[in-house]
């Protein structure tokens, strides 16, 4: 076997609910990835993850970890409060990182992340996993394509709808806990400009929103502003750099048993339409729609192509893979999560007045 054909060597930090659910369970599948070592200060379960996917190493710190093992990149995902305090350790290892969506709970922490990552010469990618639902891939691609014909004219309009429902999907049906949860770990300090009541406003939204905040970049393909705040906290609306108007509805219902998320992408005489499975749902993608009307006599089109069977985790473990490789960039890095802190912020501030 060549250089070039050898397994990427991970490391994964922390193997908690998302860590084996979301993560872990997916990479494990890949045929050139292997799993070396697990760090996780819970032994009992990191020992029986370990027997279960046939790890060799488990250490109860990711220094340690990074002291004996040879890795390719690591896999950490954590609270995203502890990225802050987390990952410029991990960067010191000079190898590319994966970390759950955000990038950290403040700008602050996320800005301090960027100097590790500058001094490390080294990448992160952030976990937007729905930027690697085979449905999400399709209708950037297509976005792209109308956007440069004009066939059907400018791009107007990017709504996106994401109810509360059932997200993990029964996701977690085979989770192992052999021990409690830690709570005293370190985390991010507060940010100097939120009281503590706003903080944990701003926590709340980052944690149930910023997926939704990053897919409008990812479809409309520009940075956006934040110009209205519902003060029911039903809708967020703003305007990207070149003129589109943004939406971002916030549980504007609820549902039990389901997951309802859907984005809506208007041109001037036809719309894409993206509806996504819940986040921990396997083997399912979402689903496209395409409706094309050019007028001039031509007929009225909708198209729904079908994506194959592949889960937007398990795509993203393969993305990151293949970025690790150099084969293709990672499909979301630091300095662009930090702007979805940015339109967070703007939000609130738009909400709360300060």
């Amino acid at each position: 076997m060549n250089a070039e054909k050898k397994k990427v060597r991970i490391g994964f930090v922390g193997v908690g609910s998302m860590g084996q659910c979301a993560h872990l369970r997916n990479y494990a599948t890949l045929a050139d990835c292997e799993i070396v070592a697990i760090a996780e200060p819970r032994q009992e379960t990191a020992k029986a993850v370990a027997r279960r996917y046939n790890i060799g190493k488990v250490y109860s710190d990711a220094a340690e970890m990074l002291k004996k093992e040879k890795l390719d990149a690591i896999v950490a995902s954590q609270p995203f409060t502890r990225h802050g305090v987390l990952i410029p350790e991990l960067l010191s290892a000079k190898i590319p990182v994966f970390i759950e969506k955000p990038l950290s709970s403040t700008i602050e922490s996320g800005e301090k992340i960027l100097k590790a990552l500058k001094k490390s010469k080294t990448w992160i990618m952030v976990g937007y996993h729905k930027r690697s639902d085979p449905a999400s891939i399709y209708a950037k691609k297509e976005i792209e394509k109308l956007k440069n014909t004009g066939e059907i004219g400018k791009l107007k309009y990017v709504r996106v709808v994401m109810p509360s429902g059932d997200w993990v999907a029964n996701g977690f049906f085979d989770m192992i806990r052999n021990d409690e949860y830690l709570k005293d770990l370190p985390r991010e300090p507060a940010p100097s400009d939120m009281d503590e009541e706003n903080y944990k406003k701003y926590l709340g939204f980052v944690n149930y929103y910023i997926h939704q905040v990053n897919l409008i970049r990812y479809l409309s393909g520009e940075n956006y502003k934040v110009t209205y705040a519902d003060p029911n906290k039903v809708l967020l609306a703003g305007t990207s750099e070149n003129g589109i108007t943004v939406a971002l509805e916030m549980s504007p219902y609820s549902t039990t048993v389901d997951w309802q998320e859907s984005a809506l992408v208007c041109f001037e005489k036809g719309w894409v339409k993206v509806e996504l499975p819940a986040p921990l749902r396997i083997n399912t993608p979402g689903r496209v729609e395409i409706f094309k009307d050019p007028g001039n006599g031509k007929t009225p089109e909708t198209l729904i192509p079908q994506m194959p069977w592949v889960h937007a985790m398990r795509q993203q473990a393969q993305n990151f893979i293949a970025a690790v490789r150099g084969d293709a960039p990672p499909l979301c890095e630091a300095a662009e999560a930090l702007e979805d802190l940015k339109v967070a912020r703007q939000y609130l501030k738009l909400l709360t007045g300060k």
